[in-house]
């Protein structure tokens, strides 16, 4: 892991500081957030996907490094051009474990990343912070539909659904890592939320703020469409890729038990490893009897706030308000207070 002193060391040779983000995922989002505080963006940029960023002018970044391969990070010129890099799911996917080790400042704690990367470690902190977990089950242990996930941001793509241990050996290559989680029947909420180290809005933390900032359900395919896959007598497996996000509005009487679920989150962070800063998701279902079950971390931006947050951003800022301004806000806050080391590793 590349040593907090050294990233500190980084930040104390900037005199200003520029966002930069891989062109992927949540970056336009990220990139307007960013356009809108003032503050200079930096597009790390294939060839390919040059062209989508430039047709959005408020939502071009101000520069690009264009790369030939996305896990390849040139943190030696993005630290030239003072820059904090912005992690998102397409980062977390393409870098790897290589993200232990860039040398270059990452806006939150990049050990949350290494929490979500790894399964064993995300349950351990969602355990430590008091969420009502699926089970996880080992292959002869299936009884049941299960829900068998891969490793990384792959946005769902390749889960399956099991129903017994022969069905999963059938299935899943030999020496294959997988997460097998018990299949819960309900509705997908995916909760977005933002750390402050200095807020003044949301529940209290032992290290800060936790602030709701917006809910989406993922649209996955074929998931959502198997009742047309059905009614035309379609026998397809069923896929889980995400394809986009709808917002969604919960019952209001849920909400005190998702901020607490926040707190725990943060709380227990603090504990395991430092504390996270920035955005980041509960993923849950919420069953017929309204249990929820939370079923991921994701220790960043995801994909779902690309839907404009209210009407949660409204009651908690006063205004429709992005996660990618939220993070501008909160960086601008922190290097104008000289607190940018308390929110980057």
């Amino acid at each position: 892991m590349f040593a907090k002193e050294k990233i500190d060391q980084i930040l104390d040779s900037y005199k200003d500081f520029k966002i930069a983000t891989i062109c992927s995922h949540s970056a336009l989002q990220i990139f307007n957030g960013a356009k809108q505080y003032g503050v200079k963006t930096i597009g790390i940029c294939t060839e390919k996907s040059r062209e989508l960023y430039e047709s959005f002018p408020y939502a071009k970044p101000d520069e690009f490094i264009m790369v030939d391969d996305y896990s390849k990070i040139p943190a030696d010129e993005l630290v030239e051009k003072e820059a904090i890099l912005i992690p998102h799911g397409s980062l977390v996917e393409y870098t790897g474990d290589g993200i232990e080790d860039l040398a270059i400042p990452i806006f939150g704690n990049r050990s949350s990343l290494i929490y979500e990367k790894n399964r064993d470690k995300m349950f351990e902190w969602m355990e430590k912070s008091g969420l009502k977990t699926p089970r996880i089950l080992k292959p002869d242990e299936i009884d049941g539909p299960a829900i068998v996930k891969f490793p990384g941001a792959k946005g769902g793509k390749g889960y399956m659904v099991v129903n017994n241990p022969e069905e999963y050996y059938s299935k899943v290559k030999e020496g294959a890592k997988t997460m097998i989680q018990e299949f819960i029947v309900g509705v997908r909420a995916y909760m977005h939320y933002f750390h402050s180290f200095d807020g003044e809005a949301g529940y209290k933390t032992s290290y800060g703020r936790v602030e709701m900032m917006g809910i989406d359900r993922r649209m996955e395919s074929n998931a959502d469409e198997i009742a047309r896959q059905l009614s035309v007598g379609a026998n397809i497996p069923i896929s889980f890729t995400v394809m986009g996000n709808q917002s969604l509005v919960l019952r209001e009487s849920l909400l005190p038990q998702y901020m607490e679920m926040a707190r725990g989150v943060c709380n227990s962070s603090q504990n395991l490893f430092g504390g996270m800063h920035g955005p980041f998701c509960v993923e849950t279902i919420v069953t017929d009897d309204l249990e929820i079950y939370s079923f991921e971390i994701s220790a960043r931006i995801v994909a779902g706030t690309n839907i404009l947050e209210t009407p949660y951003s409204l009651y908690t800022h006063g205004k429709d308000y992005t996660t990618g301004m939220r993070i501008a806000e909160e960086l601008k806050e922190a290097f104008n207070k000289k607190k940018l080391k308390e929110i980057i590793y």
